[in-house]
C-alpha cells in the first residue's frame, strides 16, 4: 500500500505524462453537436507543445471554447480559454491564453498539409500558449514559421463543416460553432 502512494506521488511530482492526443466534440452555436475530431498530438515533433495542449484539455479548459477564427480554404482557430467561452462576450477571442507561461517555438520540417494542427502565436516565435488551428487545405508558407502540434486521424468532415468567418480576418459573425468537449485520450 505505502509503495503504491509513494509511486503516484512520484508520478504527480513528474508531472502530467504525455497523452497520445485529443477528441474534440465540436457543436454548433446553439449547443447542437456536430461531429467528433479525433488529434493525434506529436509529442516528438514538440512536447511543450504536446503536453500544453493534453494538459489545458485534461484540465476542462477547453470544453465550450468558439472556433473564433475560422477562413475557408485556410484554417479553422480555436483554444482561447480566456476570453473564446461560448455564450459569453468572444469579441475579445483570439487575443487571450492561458494562464501558463508563453512556450518557446518547437519548429520541425513536419509541412503544413491538410488536417495538419499548429500553434497559433503573436508576433514573436516564442509567444504560442493555449490556441491553435486545424488546416483545411495545405498551407507551406507557414512551414518553420509555427510550431506544428498535431495531425487530425479521424473528422475531417467534422472539420471542414466548421461554421466559417465573413468578419475581419476570418472573425466569425454570429454565434460561432465550439468544442464542446475535448478529452485526452491514449
Amino acid at each position: 500500500m505505502l509503495r503504491n502512494v509513494l509511486t503516484a506521488l512520484c508520478t504527480l511530482a513528474a508531472g502530467p505524462a504525455l497523452a497520445g492526443g485529443i477528441s474534440i466534440t465540436v457543436a454548433d452555436g446553439e449547443g447542437a453537436e456536430k461531429g467528433v475530431i479525433q488529434i493525434d498530438l506529436l509529442e516528438d515533433v514538440a512536447p511543450q507543445h504536446a503536453e500544453r495542449i493534453s494538459s489545458l484539455a485534461a484540465a476542462g479548459e477547453y470544453d465550450n471554447v468558439v472556433f473564433h477564427r475560422v477562413i475557408d480554404g485556410f484554417m479553422a482557430q480555436t483554444g482561447d480559454v480566456e476570453f473564446g467561452e461560448a455564450g459569453g462576450n468572444t469579441r475579445m477571442a483570439g487575443r487571450g491564453g492561458s494562464d501558463m507561461p508563453d512556450l518557446p517555438a518547437e519548429f520541425s520540417d513536419v509541412p503544413y498539409d491538410r488536417g495538419i494542427v499548429g500553434m497559433a502565436r503573436a508576433q514573436s516565435p516564442n509567444s504560442a500558449n493555449s490556441q491553435f488551428f486545424i488546416m483545411f487545405d495545405e498551407g507551406y508558407f507557414l512551414n518553420g514559421q509555427y510550431t506544428v502540434v498535431g495531425r487530425v486521424t479521424e473528422g475531417m468532415d467534422v472539420v471542414d463543416a466548421i461554421k466559417r468567418g465573413t468578419g475581419p480576418n476570418g472573425a466569425v459573425v454570429g454565434a460561432p460553432d465550439q468544442m464542446l468537449s475535448v478529452t485526452v485520450t491514449e
